[in-house]
């Protein structure tokens, strides 16, 4: 039988299943008696201390990524939140309620809320409230962790679902693959398995019921498939996929610290996409060329309140130390859409992708803006930062920002504060509106990336976020490539260099394309930096433009990925 779901974690695997079915940790309706309320409450405020130092040292972990280390800081921020702290309390005071059955009460009721919101991001945050309210029924029964630190070898596990606290202390080195009847590309267990390099296939229904443990099943994360009941033919060809799959990771290795340049000597840069100056992030900094989006949302997504103007020069400096030379482009604040800040009031937008945001609130939100730009500046007297504004949607946006860069740049001259006198400015290219306008736009600024997100995202007219569209958003389309070409060779002819810093510029097949389109720069995530080198070794350039001009000339993005396919046989 083949049971179908989201491919978030690409690879192969064949193995025997290992179903993960957590103790019961709901709690029966249970009550106090008058005279034990404050010893209750004084119970319940313990736990909340201990809760706080589990998730403490789970954060602290050395071996996590930056992603998964700020997930257990939202379970912290959850522990500590006051609103909720008080209804439990009350739900003790006022109903006699137990501490379990209080937590479990108030918690229930946040779900509820959270899982009925219009945005997915927002939705999947149920899955934190629902990991703390256990991880405190667990510490208030007195109960020890029930995780997957001990594993019967070599297994592919299945679970409904699989909270952070789960997978925290997993023996990741015996998960041959992770399937859960739960979960989406953006939820918590997709970023896990990513940062693992496990291969995950989430959202397959009642994958529990349709199979047994220790029952041999293959898991096929490329095309978000998983077979059960599998023939001798098949068992053959999934372990020959595994096999492929995990040699191509081995091979991988060796081209992390090749030096990028084409088989016929062209050199291409290669520079890494981060959103801290965490020492995680920053492990393949020497293999790179720089930073070539450095994502500033993070810094404020972190904090419970704005990042100060020393909070932000401080890490703005340190990669800047770090890089030396090498070029660091700084984005400036980019939030709206799919990210939120707590603690910063945005309007209710029906079309969020299409409201303020980025630059746009920016603009809205100038002290908010000058103060960042502060920070660049001066970080930028300690190395070769470049500042980029995101979602620039015309030449008066160019014109606004670059006037408030100056006030800036004045202010700091006045103060008599160092700052970088020749930090350039540059712009991200996602909107059709300024691609179309690429050569005027290559006038008023020193660079350009192209974020290709979101440029698929308005040039295909879809919410790259919305499952049931999903097949419209067509990376792959002839219409991208053909206004890529549009844009480059506009900044080409006036000696601006542009760019590649979206998804596009981690696959190597569209680095083969792009490459032959004249783009000499892309910036990746960490973990594409050594497919993508292999890929430049083995480029001819000339074979680049040819595949290039006959994309050009295709209808369809089907019509486009088979035609690469065919040209990259292995």
């Amino acid at each position: 039988m083949v049971y179908e779901g989201t491919a978030v974690s690409d690879g192969a695997a064949i193995g025997n299943v290992f179903q993960y079915r957590p103790c019961g940790r709901s709690v029966e309706e249970s009550f106090i008696e008058a005279g034990k309320v404050e010893e209750s409450i004084q119970a319940y405020r313990e736990v909340l201390k201990k809760a706080e130092a589990e998730l403490q040292i789970l954060a602290e972990d050395k071996e996590l990524e930056e992603e998964q280390r700020k997930i257990f800081q939202a379970h912290i921020d959850i522990v500590q939140d006051e609103a909720m702290g008080e209804e439990i309390e009350e739900e003790i005071r006022e109903n006699l309620f137990s501490p379990e059955y209080a937590v479990q009460t108030v918690y229930a009721r946040y779900i509820a809320v959270i899982s009925k919101a219009k945005d997915a991001l927002i939705r999947e945050r149920a899955a934190d409230l629902k990991d703390v309210s256990l991880r405190m029924i667990r510490l208030l029964s007195g109960k020890e962790e029930n995780g997957l630190a001990s594993l019967p070898g070599d297994v592919i596990l299945i679970a409904h679902d699989l909270l952070p606290s789960d997978t925290a202390a997993m023996q990741k080195e015996h998960v041959l693959a992770i399937v859960t009847e739960i979960g989406g590309y953006t939820s918590h267990m997709a970023i896990l398995a990513r940062n693992y390099g496990i291969p995950a296939v989430l959202g397959v229904p009642d994958i529990l019921i349709h199979t047994e443990n220790g029952e041999k099943i293959a898991v096929d994360a490329h095309a978000g498939k998983v077979l059960t009941n599998l023939t001798q033919a098949q068992e053959k060809q999934y372990q020959v996929m595994r096999d492929e799959y995990l040699k191509k990771k081995n091979d991988m290795k060796q081209y992390i610290g090749v030096e990028p340049v084409t088989a016929d000597g062209t050199k291409i840069e290669v520079c890494l996409n981060i959103g801290s100056a965490d020492k995680n992030e920053l492990e393949l900094e020497k293999y790179t060329d720089g930073v070539g989006l450095f994502r500033t949302e993070f810094l404020y997504m972190s904090k419970k309140k704005l990042p100060t103007e020393e909070e932000q020069f401080a890490v703005y400096k340190k990669v800047a130390e770090i890089f030396g030379e090498r070029q660091v482009i700084i984005r400036t604040l980019d939030i709206g859409g799919d990210k939120k800040l707590d603690y910063l009031e945005l309007p209710q937008e029906d079309n969020p992708f299409l409201g303020l945001r980025a630059l746009r609130l920016c603009f809205e939100m100038k002290p908010i803006f000058k103060t960042q730009l502060r920070a660049i500046l001066r970080a930028g007297y300690y190395g070769n930062i470049w500042i980029m504004f995101p979602m620039v949607g015309s030449i008066g946006d160019i014109r606004f920002a670059k006037e408030i860069v100056q006030e800036v740049r004045d202010e700091l001259e006045e103060e008599k504060i160092p700052y970088g006198r020749h930090v350039k400015v540059g712009i991200m290219v996602e909107i059709p509106s300024i691609a179309l306008m690429a050569d005027i736009a290559a006038s008023e600024v020193d660079f350009a990336s192209i974020g290709t997100n979101d440029l698929c995202q308005y040039l295909m007219a879809v919410d790259r976020l919305n499952p049931s569209v999903a097949k419209y958003y067509q990376s792959f389309h002839p219409a991208m490539f053909r206004l890529i070409k549009q844009i480059v060779e506009a900044f080409t002819r006036q000696g601006k260099p542009v760019s590649v810093c979206g998804e596009m510029g981690g696959n190597p097949q569209a680095v083969a394309l792009l490459a032959g389109l004249g783009i000499r720069k892309f910036s990746m995530n960490a973990s594409s930096i050594a497919s993508v080198k292999k890929m430049i070794s083995q480029l001819n350039i000339c074979k680049a433009q040819r595949m290039s001009r006959t994309v050009l000339e295709l209808s369809t993005a089907v019509q486009v990925e088979n035609y690469l396919n065919s040209e990259f046989l292995e």
